[in-house]
């Protein structure tokens, strides 16, 4: 038994090689790279792969077609993470723009994986979604202090991969019933980055990484043109996947907008200048180019300008201390809300195609005219609410008493085992499916479909209502 798990553990590590080989290009390394790379962090990162990695790839090969090219760029995006965790060892830590270039092959990679997501739609888009996001689980590497910007490298990768876990519950639904491949896929590519990846870097690297004090300094994109003798433009900044400091800012900390500044501008006293006085033939009623039939070219100019109008910059902020709002955000999939409190509610509004983690215990929580959103959140006190909206996605990873659908088509709710008992309402609403977790810890999730459609019938004097049931044959 053991002379087969070996042979079966040195023929990944073959593949995995000869596919890294094939995509990855090399970056010079010093003549102590043999020495580096036997290093017990680098074994280990070896071990992560040959362990985790091959499981993806040999359930990917069972698969074919796109699951297999994007499991593909997953080898490659970690066989990439092992080069740089290599240099890191042998070069100096670097400015901001040394930076940039230093995690430009990752990048690269990372980009490559999304750019398969777009165009036409796909059958397996759950796979090359969940695949695709779980990559920016690799930007820890990233890290350089509390004041980057970033979670820290343990956080980071559990983060990430909660953002990919939607896509990868879906795969697990859909094909639990149809193919073995597709869910075993699904679980080994969650077991990459949780336990894997994460306890890696628990064990190895929980502050970010170790750069070497007397190594070699990092190339900069900062370089003279041979012609002129004058420095090139600078590199461009970082990639929002693996820099961005924006969705881990605090929510609290950004200046405030709204009745501060309208207060401001009245405090300076001048508040008429600029105003244009209206003389008497300006006013509508003596006006002799205006009359009461609106032209379809007036329609048509109006409505575009009103539409226009509705355009509102996005908004994630604590509002008087007690409320959340998260309103206008489109295509975020990293939104994030820590510093919050049971006395606080949330309310989401008008988002689409976004998730929201909500990390902390809070009041209440709605949902309100959203479109592809996801929303995660661990306790509730009263409850939480969806209304108006379409296509949503809500998982409980802790407690919630009650949870409301209302005027709603589409929509997901996860529960986990503390919150089985909850009071699910639903009115107006479709193609609602609740999905609870499996007895055993590594059994698939169950999906119950809730009644769209009630029989009424006039007995004894008053109606009774009861679910149409839907029966297999």
């Amino acid at each position: 038994m053991e002379g087969k798990l070996i042979e079966r553990l040195e023929a990944a590590v073959a593949r995995l090689e000869a596919l890294s080989a094939a995509g990855v290009s090399s970056r010079g390394l010093p003549d102590s790279g043999v020495e580096v790379a036997s290093d017990p962090s680098i074994v280990a990162f070896d071990d992560l792969m040959a362990q985790h990695v091959a499981r993806v790839s040999d359930a990917a090969e069972k698969i074919g077609g796109q699951v297999l090219d994007v499991t593909k760029i997953i080898v490659e995006a970690f066989s990439v993470q092992k080069k740089l965790l290599i240099e890191i060892k042998q070069t100096e830590k670097p400015d901001m723009a040394g930076m940039a270039e230093f995690l430009k092959p990752l990048n690269e990679v990372i980009t490559k994986a999304n750019a398969i997501t777009e165009g036409r739609r796909s059958d397996f888009l759950n796979h090359l979604k969940s695949a695709g996001d779980s990559l920016s689980a690799l930007a820890w590497i990233a890290y350089t202090g509390k004041d980057c910007g970033m979670s820290m490298p343990i956080a980071h990768v559990e983060e990430s991969w909660q953002s990919a876990e939607f896509y990868s519950n879906k795969v697990l639904v859909e094909f639990r019933n149809k193919d073995p491949n597709h869910v075993e896929w699904a679980k080994a590519l969650k077991e990459l980055y949780l336990p894997g990846l994460r306890d890696y870097v628990k064990s190895h690297y929980p502050l970010g990484p170790v750069w070497s004090a007397s190594g070699k300094r990092a190339s900069s994109a900062a370089t003279k043109t041979p012609t002129t003798g004058a420095p090139a433009a600078p590199p461009p900044p970082p990639p929002a996947s693996l820099c961005s400091s924006e969705p881990s800012q605090p929510s609290s900390s950004r200046p405030k907008q709204g009745m501060a500044a309208v207060f401001q501008e009245i405090n300076t006293g001048n508040v008429t200048a600029g105003l244009k006085k209206v003389s008497t033939d300006m006013k509508t009623k003596n006006r002799t180019d205006r009359t009461g039939i609106v032209s379809a070219g007036e329609k048509e100019t109006h409505s575009s300008s009103s539409s226009s109008s509705k355009a509102r910059p996005p908004k994630l902020e604590l509002q008087m201390g007690r409320k959340w709002v998260v309103e206008d955000q489109f295509g975020r999939k990293n939104l994030v809300i820590d510093d919050c409190d049971a006395k606080q509610s949330v309310y989401v509004f008008g988002c689409k195609d976004s998730v929201l983690q909500i990390q902390g215990k809070v009041n209440n929580i709605t949902i309100d005219k959203c479109t592809k959103m996801g929303v995660v959140f661990k306790d509730v006190v009263a409850a939480c609410e969806i209304v108006n909206c379409n296509g949503v996605e809500v998982q409980c990873q802790g407690f919630a008493p009650t949870i409301s659908v209302d005027n709603t088509s589409g929509c997901q709710l996860y529960l986990s085992k503390d919150s089985l008992g909850a009071s699910i309402t639903t009115a107006k609403s479709s193609e609602i499916n609740v999905l609870v977790p499996a007895a055993k810890s590594d059994g698939d999730w169950g999906e119950h479909a809730l009644p769209q459609q009630y029989i009424h019938a006039f007995k004894d004097g008053h109606l009774e209502t009861a679910p149409v049931s839907h029966s297999g044959g």
